[in-house]
């Protein structure tokens, strides 16, 4: 089932970009600047560690 679930998941994403690249890619990029952002904090927070 869980597997099953995926797939629909994964079809539905592609088929979301497909039909509306424009808001697809700024989701993308979203999600792209969040994990940049996680990155930099743990790396002040290791930079602070070290002080």
């Amino acid at each position: 089932m869980k597997k099953a679930v995926g797939w629909i998941v994964l079809v539905l994403i592609i088929f979301y970009i497909g039909t509306n690249p424009g808001p697809a890619s700024e989701i993308a990029q979203g999600i792209g600047d969040g994990i940049a952002e996680v990155f930099r904090n743990i790396g002040v927070f290791l930079r602070e560690l070290s002080d």
